[in-house]
């Protein structure tokens, strides 16, 4: 059986961004995942171990956040390709990372990329 996990704003300082100023001093960012898995009767069997587990989740993407990168596009590529290793019951992902208040020379709320894999 299909399951959908979703893990929704999760937020974090880090120092991504195309200016090397925005890669001394950081800004807020916030990741949503919508995670497709394969994982048969985990419901029924109320067994952990056969589930993806959201604490695993979370410290892949707090990990891959760590990592300092030019774009938001490939800030997403890695948390996706990441979880894909982590958890082989992985159908499909969905992952927007956004850029809180970005640095754009007026008020903006975000900015965001989506990517699907």
């Amino acid at each position: 059986m299909l399951y959908d996990i979703e893990l929704t704003r999760m937020e974090f300082r880090a120092y991504h961004g195309c200016y090397d100023l925005e890669q001394q001093v950081g800004n807020r960012f916030t990741v949503d995942l919508v995670i497709t898995a394969e994982l048969g009767d985990a419901a029924e069997c109320d067994d952990v171990t056969r589930t993806v587990n959201y604490l695993t989740v979370y410290e892949t993407v707090r990990r891959q956040m760590g990592i300092t990168q030019r774009t938001i596009e490939r800030v997403a590529a890695n948390i996706i390709e990441a979880l894909y290793a982590d958890f082989a019951q992985i159908r499909h992902v969905k992952c927007r990372v956004s850029k809180l208040a970005p640095p754009l020379g007026g008020k903006l709320e975000k900015v965001s990329v989506v990517l699907e894999r």
